[in-house]
């Protein structure tokens, strides 16, 4: 029997974006200068195959410095950024340390301690408990910043300080979803300030346009990537809200089911910023092992973003 023709349309842009690439670099180039082991406090970032990789190259990763036995080998911290409080604790340990912080979750933090200084009470849109969360809302003194996480907290919010208002939001949403937020926000306090430049990240905004354009063409919708990664489930999201209502998270524990996708003609494929493409490479092996299988890049735009490693790994 002839396998069944199934027509693959894979998203352009997708997978590693220049805060996860740069990050990796960083623990690989600690590794080379210091050698092992290097420690890395919460995972650099959100993907198994990537942290799995790092551990047998000689990194371990912990939750917090306490946990650290051996003081006097350096620490990297995460992409996702982590409170003022972590580089002071280490420092107060006499610790190497090297952040890994994305750039871009760098200009946040920098954004809501200007804000803070000139006066402003901040408002951070983004998902509690997500460690970008934690570490932008590190930035500031407590009591100083509050996390609105949907529309309804947004109706609700009670702001009774006299004090001005502005915004900031975890760069790895929806631009659907906090649009949303942002425009309940404007219309209950019309004086709020919000970022001089969108917050949410290049890489995000990219990777969600390019399943955006495709979903609505797609039986089934396949996102590489782990189920802590923000941004992955974003895509899983955006693509039901565009037109394909079965879209599924794939990720280290996942089997492919196979079933569905007998039973579909085009399927649509992405992967997370934190996903390496040999995650996306062995799914499509898989498929192609069971069906006849053409493949269509559909790419949305070019991305050349890069960012340095700190000059003390060079």
């Amino acid at each position: 029997m002839k396998n069944k023709e199934i027509k693959i349309l894979l998203s352009a842009p997708r997978g590693f974006c220049a805060g996860v690439e740069r990050a990796i670099e960083i623990v690989e180039k600690a590794l080379h200068k210091y050698g092992a082991p290097v420690y890395v406090r919460h995972e650099i970032v959100h993907n198994k195959f990537v942290v799995d990789d790092l551990k047998k190259k000689g990194a371990i990763f912990v939750e917090e410095l306490e946990e650290i036995d051996d003081k006097t080998r350096p620490v990297i911290f995460s992409a996702h950024g982590v409170p003022k409080k972590i580089p002071s604790d280490a420092e107060s340990y006499k610790m190497t340390y090297v952040d890994a912080t994305c750039p871009l979750v760098s200009k946040v933090h920098r954004e809501a301690e200007n804000l803070y200084k000139s006066g402003y009470h901040l408002i951070l849109i983004g998902h509690q408990n997500h460690p970008e969360v934690i570490g932008t809302m590190g930035q500031l003194p407590k009591g100083s910043i509050d996390l609105i996480q949907n529309e309804e907290e947004a109706e609700n919010y009670n702001f009774i300080k006299n004090k001005n208002l502005a915004f900031v939001t975890q760069t790895t949403l929806s631009i659907d979803d906090t649009k949303d937020i942002i425009n309940i926000l404007k219309k209950r306090f019309p004086k709020i300030r919000e970022p001089h430049k969108e917050d949410i990240c290049y890489a995000t905004t990219n990777r969600q346009m390019a399943v955006k354009n495709i979903a609505k063409n797609c039986d089934l919708f396949f996102v590489i990537g782990s189920r802590n990664s923000s941004n992955s489930v974003r895509l899983v999201e955006v693509a039901k809200k565009s037109g394909c209502a079965n879209a599924i998270l794939i990720h280290s524990q996942s089997k492919i089911p196979y079933d569905l996708i007998e039973n579909s003609d085009t399927i649509g494929i992405s992967s997370g910023a934190s996903a390496p493409e040999i995650l996306v490479e062995n799914f499509i092996k898989s498929l192609k092992k069971k069906f006849t299988v053409s493949i269509d890049e559909v790419e949305i735009i070019k991305e050349n973003v890069f960012f340095k490693v700190p000059k003390k790994l060079n």
